[in-house]
């Protein structure tokens, strides 16, 4: 379903803007993936789709896919189709922003799609008419959202549109794209249209959605205990196998999993930690006697952070039991931490909000 607000242009320039548009989305997507976009698209009719000659340069194809852009006077509508589909195939490519919905109405969780699409569209009519957005399902039930913004007079810039997923009855909406100018506007139409009272961010980003979505939904093997269970004993069991068992190797594996539980993690890729902390360093009596806080940031960078974390406390390298602020991580859906000292004691705290 669409939702296109009022834009005062011509039919020639919607369709020169759309032939823009198609034409720079067709050069982002790779050229072993244009039929597979272009068939999930469904705007080429079959004898059209087996016409389209696919063994000549990308270029040549771009200009073919424009031929027909023209013969069947697609609209930016048309092209926003297939750019949704692009993205949500593709979501890596971009960087997600979480954001978790909080003081839910008692009606919350009987907010479905038909009431969530009319919610949203009605607050940007309120607030901002020169819009243009698509809202769509996607085929793991969740609702993502397209969002071309239009400045003063101008018509919306479809080159350059935000992205959101939301599951619906769920706390967290994940968002690509997003100026800090639209940024106020987007989550009040967020939290309006699932009938929340606010929403803040969560301290959670980075490429991999599906990483993103996993680690707060808890979709993945999570058992984190504070005393993990010894293995039952068989009978007859070796005293060499009972040793190697009760070691320091065993027990630095049962720290790992009591952080970070069994199984595959989610693919979070990295973690920063912002010190704003009293510095201490009874050698260094400058900074130690400086009021104001040591500033710096701390980032931790895997392909799969999780796992290398794991990996390094079972196998040693990193001490155990490991420090809270990386436990936090999967403990709290957080791969963003502000630390400050705790006054009047010297330890440190981890900060709830973002700054």
């Amino acid at each position: 379903m669409v939702y296109v607000f009022s834009v005062d242009c011509s039919i020639r320039n919607m369709n020169d803007s759309a032939k823009r548009s198609l034409q720079r989305l067709l050069r982002r997507i790779p050229f072993r993936m244009l039929k597979t976009s272009l068939d999930k698209w469904e705007r080429l009719t079959a004898e059209q789709r087996r016409a389209i000659d696919l063994t000549p340069t990308k270029r040549d194809l771009i200009q073919e896919i424009l031929s027909l852009c023209e013969e069947n006077k697609w609209t930016e509508k048309h092209i926003a189709e297939l750019q949704m589909i692009y993205v949500a195939e593709n979501s890596d490519q971009d960087m997600w922003h979480t954001y978790q919905l909080v003081d839910p109405d008692d009606d919350a969780r009987s907010v479905d799609l038909i009431q969530f699409k009319e919610q949203f569209k009605s607050h940007f009519r309120e607030v901002q008419r020169n819009v243009f957005v698509k809202i769509r399902k996607h085929t793991d039930e969740a609702v993502w959202i397209r969002i071309a913004w239009g400045e003063g007079l101008s018509p919306p810039n479809n080159l350059r549109a935000s992205y959101v997923v939301h599951h619906l009855q769920t706390p967290y909406v994940y968002v690509s794209s997003l100026s800090s100018k639209h940024k106020p506007l987007l989550l009040q139409a967020l939290a309006f249209s699932t009938r929340h009272r606010g929403i803040k961010d969560a301290n959670l980003s980075g490429r991999k959605l599906t990483a993103l979505r996993d680690l707060l939904m808890r979709q993945y093997q999570h058992v984190f205990t504070t005393k993990f269970p010894s293995p039952l004993k068989e009978q007859n069991q070796s005293p060499l196998i009972e040793k190697e068992q009760s070691g320091p190797s065993a027990k630095r594996h049962r720290m790992a999993i009591e952080a970070f539980g069994e199984g595959a993690l989610p693919a979070i890729q990295t973690a920063v930690y912002k010190l704003e902390t009293k510095f201490k360093d009874p050698t260094n009596e400058t900074m130690t006697e400086r009021d104001e806080p040591f500033r710096c940031a701390v980032k931790f960078s895997s392909t799969n952070l999780l796992e290398s974390l794991r990996s390094c406390a079972s196998s040693g390298i990193a001490s155990t039991p490991l420090t809270p602020l990386l436990s936090s991580i999967p403990l709290k859906g957080r791969n963003y931490f502000v630390i400050t000292d705790n006054a009047p004691s010297a330890c440190s705290q981890m900060s709830q909000t973002k700054n």
